[in-house]
Formats: structure tokens, sequence, C-alpha cells
């Protein structure tokens, strides 16, 4: 198990971005959570096996329709096995 976290910066508010994401997340059987930074990006964190990890990684590139990416930054480590579902924290 692990945990990946990311920023992911663009039109990423507003469109269903945090919504999709956790869509995603519990499709793929991972824990953690998805936010709105105030920033303007979204601030995501997953745990779970990495080849579940790496197909949301790939999905939080493109984001629903209405999203446009420009970035995000990942950043990988340990699962500490916190969460036992994915949620919208805000």
């Amino acid at each position: 198990m692990e945990r990946l976290e990311l920023r992911v910066v663009g039109r990423v508010q507003g469109v269903g971005y945090r919504w999709q994401a956790r869509e995603e997340a519990l499709r793929l059987g991972l824990t953690g959570w998805v936010r709105n930074r105030v920033d303007g990006s979204v601030h995501l964190l997953a745990e779970g096996p990495k080849p579940a990890l790496l197909a949301l990684l790939a999905w939080t590139r493109q984001g629903p329709v209405r999203a446009r990416v420009e970035a995000v930054e990942a950043v990988w480590s340990a699962a500490e096995g916190t969460w036992d579902d994915f949620t919208i924290t805000g």
C-alpha cells in the first residue's frame, strides 16, 4: 500500500473535478480525500495499491470534460491507513 498526494493546477474548480475524482477513486478502491485550495488548485490524497494509484494519477491529468489541467504535482510516500473511505473535504 502506498500514498499519493497531488496538487492539480488549471481550471479545476467549478467544473465537477472533486466529485468525479471521488468517483474515480472509489471505483479504483482507494481511500483518502480531495478538496479545493484557496489558490484555485485541487489537493488530493489517496492511499491504496500502486496500480490503482497510477490509474488515478493518469485520470487526474485529464479530469472531467470541462476541466483544463495545466499541471499535476505528485508526492509518493508509504500509506498510513488513516481512512476507510474517499471523501470530499472542502
